[in-house]
């Protein structure tokens, strides 16, 4: 089995909270790994299973009784009414740990353990598999400008292999598995079992049409108007069904840089693919080679550099303060992190010969209120090391792969 970075997270919140609530996008390996952990003591029913959700919808109270805590229940966004039956079972025994609880999905199912749960849940959303999870390396450092680390090189060829298979883990676990077969069927499944049943979609071929217009579009400014071209459906269709994608885990939105020193700066986020194995697919990339040769690669590189720092924060339960910069005048810079009120900027490129060029738009953020800390080109160099004084050449195995 492969070890999760989100372990020591799953093990401190049933320490501390009554109920542990992880979340995540389908597939991505949120059962697996509470079967792993959980203790011997603690039964495991799924709302999978027809009979146990009708159940847990039509008498929670009787579900609750029958299967006793502690108890893991899978799939349980079917049966939200079971979060009231919960927090009393909860507020009467006062024990940490008396059920855990996975969701596929978080249309309302956040919301509603958020606002019932209060105080008594802990939540953790996973995400696929990171590029430190497929090589075994679960424990390692979180990305830090202020602890940069060496890694172990990854050239342009394997680095690619892996954006264009992606983190799924039933892609690693199943060595024999068929990427096109899997991916194929994972659109099929997320659509007729999550979208059909847990929104108000009529149009599916249209949902279809727009979630590969969103997977062509990752790494880029988000579109509102050229995605609904694409799928034709409407600007507010579009809208909200980019909602659905962000809230249910496929998509991350990167925000924009803000800052009211800087009046010319850009309101619109950028779509962040969360897992690039399963972009690729539907944007209809027929190889690892072809992706990287492409105009497209510097995209999907920027996606999977982003993406992989979002899994592992949010693999520790952190939110990760990041944001891009952009003005009107296309000035860009392609990440920064916030932190310590001081901001660290870097570029992503898929390049081995960084320069100081690269690195030109940094000076516009002197014109902010806040202190601009060390930055770098993370690039596909081989070594961690000074580009300047104040900014480094950073591997990107040093941002996806660093050891403590």
């Amino acid at each position: 089995m492969y070890e999760r970075e989100a372990v020591e997270m799953i093990e401190k919140v049933n320490k501390n909270f009554k109920v542990l609530l992880v979340t995540g996008p389908r597939q991505v390996g949120k059962t697996t790994l509470l079967l792993h952990l959980k203790p011997q003591n603690m039964e495991y029913v799924t709302l999978d299973d027809e009979v146990l959700r009708n159940q847990a919808i039509n008498d929670p109270k009787l579900f609750l009784e029958e299967h006793p805590s502690p108890l893991l229940i899978d799939e349980v966004q079917y049966a939200p009414n079971l979060f009231s039956y919960i927090k009393i079972n909860v507020d009467k025994e006062q024990k940490n740990g008396m059920y855990w609880l996975t969701g596929s999905q978080q249309f309302h199912l956040m919301k509603s353990a958020s606002e019932t749960l209060a105080g008594r849940v802990g939540i953790i959303n996973l995400n696929s598999f990171t590029y430190a999870e497929i090589n075994n390396n679960a424990n390692r450092e979180l990305f830090d400008p202020l602890n940069l680390k060496e890694a172990p090189y990854i050239n342009t060829k394997k680095l690619f292999e892996i954006i264009f298979k992606g983190g799924m883990p039933e892609l690693y676990k199943n060595k024999n598995m068929d990427r096109n077969l899997y991916f194929g069927s994972y659109i099929d499944t997320y659509i007729s079992r999550d979208i059909r049943e847990l929104t108000q979609i009529g149009n599916i071929d249209a949902f279809k049409k727009f979630v590969v217009s969103v997977a062509s579009r990752t790494g880029e400014q988000l579109n509102y108007s050229a995605l609904a071209l694409d799928s034709g459906i409407s600007v507010p269709t579009a809208t909200n069904w980019m909602s659905i994608l962000t809230v249910s885990g496929l998509v991350y939105l990167l925000e924009p840089y803000m800052n009211s020193e800087i009046k010319r700066l850009t309101h619109i986020p950028k779509i962040i693919f969360m897992d690039t194995g399963l972009a690729a697919f539907l944007a209809g990339w027929e190889s690892a080679k072809d992706l990287q040769l492409s105009e497209k690669s510097g995209h999907y590189l920027e996606t999977f550099v982003i993406s992989e720092i979002v899994k592992s924060y949010n693999a520790k339960g952190i939110k990760p303060n990041i944001s891009y910069y952009r003005d009107k005048d296309k000035n860009e810079i392609d990440l920064i992190m916030y932190k310590n009120d001081t901001i660290y900027p870097f570029e992503i490129k898929k390049t081995a010969s960084p320069n100081l060029r690269m690195i030109s738009n940094f000076k516009i953020l002197e014109k902010t209120n806040k202190k601009v800390g060390n930055g770098g080109i993370i690039c596909c160099y081989d070594k961690l090391m000074h580009l300047d004084e104040n900014n480094m050449i950073i591997p990107i195995s040093s941002v996806i792969n660093p050891s403590k």
